[in-house]
């Protein structure tokens, strides 16, 4: 048996007679840029958050980099974040002038801790970005509770949980800002490039509407120096269409991690994703832990099991950021989980024999 990271075809065969009528929309109207369609996404998926508006964005990094810039952030400034995320979190930061400060992870759920929060704050801190790793939201109630103490903003990087939940409330609806990547590989995936802004604050979109189209304040009207970062109309037609089974996706999602709970429940050489139980975990990624990764990975894939690894070097120790002078060691729960982290097949049309199969790959990968 051959099992796939992600098989994206398997997931749109069924909705190929409604994308073939969204593309045929899209192209009978040449609502190619924004427009219409952008539009009715953004509606629909505002209400599917929970959140008063949604603005549909070029990707998920013009996502955080136009919140930032929408909230004031610039050179001088500093934004904490996580070091074990993609790297766009960091870009997003820099790319407003200002820097990252990194703080640990909680060691079960791997999102930001808030005790590592509270020590980094200063008087330069101007925004934290808890990241919603792998599809479990951060400790909101806690790390909301200090930005509120020290006046300063919470953006979420919600890239990897779309529909993920904390105590009852959807990921994106509970910072000043939710900021979400359409990546076609994301439990909500666009067919190309996409991203979403979400917030209640009208000030702030208006400025990242503004933002994301040259600053114009009107059209040929330029309020500030911008860039383009639109969503595409065909962008916008495709995930309408998607956005309705998205719950069902992650429904069948949680049904997978389920059944992999219980296969691995008897292994003691694995570390499972813990889950907090006032969360609904979205499980864009199902990552285990294991040591001797590497070597795993490499006979897994002998094994017929395609594999993943997120993310193996902290973003602290990317070349990119040698310049912050973060060195091994500097947050070790991030470091060590980066060198055990291993991400097995997960998406909706996963059968429960490819999971057995799966399964018993990684036993036997453990047991050589």
């Amino acid at each position: 048996m051959q099992v796939p990271f992600l098989d994206l075809r398997l997931h749109h065969e069924p909705l190929m007679p409604e994308l073939l009528e969204a593309f045929r929309q899209v192209t009978d109207t040449s609502a190619f840029a924004g427009g219409p369609f952008v539009s009715s996404f953004e509606r629909e998926f505002a209400l599917y958050c929970g959140t008063q508006h949604a603005l549909g964005v070029g990707s998920g990094t013009d996502a955080l980099w136009l919140s930032l810039q929408a909230l004031g952030v610039g050179p001088g400034d500093e934004v904490i974040t996580a070091p074990n995320t993609f790297m766009a979190t960091a870009e997003a930061i820099s790319l407003c002038g200002a820097r990252p400060v990194f703080v640990d992870i909680d060691e079960r759920t791997y999102t930001m801790d808030p005790a590592e929060l509270e020590a980094n704050i200063t008087l330069r801190t101007q925004a934290i970005i808890p990241v919603h790793i792998f599809g479990q939201m951060a400790d909101m109630d806690a790390i909301l509770a200090i930005g509120r103490r020290h006046g300063t903003p919470v953006v979420e990087d919600a890239c990897q949980a779309h529909g993920a939940e904390y105590k009852g409330r959807k990921a994106g609806s509970l910072g000043v800002a939710g900021c979400f990547s359409f990546y076609p590989g994301k439990n909500l995936g666009a067919f190309g490039e996409a991203g979403a802004v979400t917030t209640d604050d009208p000030e702030l979109r208006t400025k990242v509407q503004m933002l994301r189209d040259h600053g114009q304040a009107s059209k040929h009207l330029h309020s500030s120096i911008s860039w383009n970062a639109r969503m595409d109309g065909i962008q916008g037609a495709v995930l309408s269409v998607k956005l309705r089974r998205l719950a069902v996706a992650n429904a069948a999602r949680r049904t997978n991690a389920r059944l992999y709970d219980e296969l691995l429940a008897d292994e003691p050489r694995v570390i499972r994703p813990a889950l907090v139980p006032h969360n609904v975990h979205a499980y864009h990624i199902y990552a285990v832990r294991v040591q001797d990764r590497d070597q795993v990975l490499q006979r897994m894939a002998a094994g017929g099991v395609k594999c993943a690894i997120h993310y193996p070097v902290p973003i602290h120790l990317q070349l990119a950021y040698s310049f912050l002078g973060l060195g091994p060691g500097s947050f070790p729960v991030a470091e060590r989980c980066a060198q055990e982290f291993l991400s097995l097949p997960m998406y909706p049309e996963l059968r429960p024999e490819q999971i057995r199969f799966v399964v018993e790959t990684l036993k036997e990968s453990l047991r050589n």
